[in-house]
């Protein structure tokens, strides 16, 4: 039987300078995210868009949403599936494709993880655990483009 689970936050827009939004340049796009009992988020838009680079923003977000919502998928695929995981980096890119009238959305992101499992013999299996990762993903399967992976896969040996 399906599940339902809810999530909540609470935004608030802290950019304004005195003059609220009487002109697109004379607010910052600061703004915290909150969520009950966690460390608040400080965060803009991009620099593109007038945002603070300092701060993360919703595009960062997606991509580190689908980054580790795929790994923590993929490190419980392993664990049921004997592989035993190391070390697990990624740093996954986005192409993000801006209209004309100022909208966009992303076109692809790319997952490049950096996996190191025990031994040679999981590297075969610890390669194909990444499409079922991606088949269970939330967020993979929640977006409208395609998500892309390249792996690399390093053994302990290979260090």
């Amino acid at each position: 039987m399906p599940k339902n689970h809810h999530y909540q936050l609470k935004i608030t827009w802290t950019g304004n300078k005195g003059s609220g939004t009487d002109h697109y340049t004379n607010y910052e796009r600061s703004h915290t995210i909150e969520i009950e009992n966690k460390v608040p988020i400080l965060a803009s838009s991009d620099t593109p868009f007038l945002g603070d680079a300092t701060k993360h923003n919703p595009e960062d977000f997606l991509l580190a949403s689908l980054a580790t919502c795929h790994m923590l998928w993929y490190l419980h695929l392993c664990a049921d599936a004997a592989v035993i995981v190391t070390s697990y980096t990624d740093q996954p890119t986005g192409i993000l494709v801006q209209k004309e009238d100022g909208g966009g959305s992303f076109s692809e992101v790319t997952l490049h993880p950096t996996v190191t499992v025990q031994n040679v013999n999981m590297i075969e299996k610890a390669n194909a655990l990444h499409a079922k990762a991606n088949q269970k993903c939330f967020i993979a399967n929640s977006v409208n483009f395609e998500v892309k992976h390249m792996p690399l896969c390093l053994t302990i040996e290979n260090l």
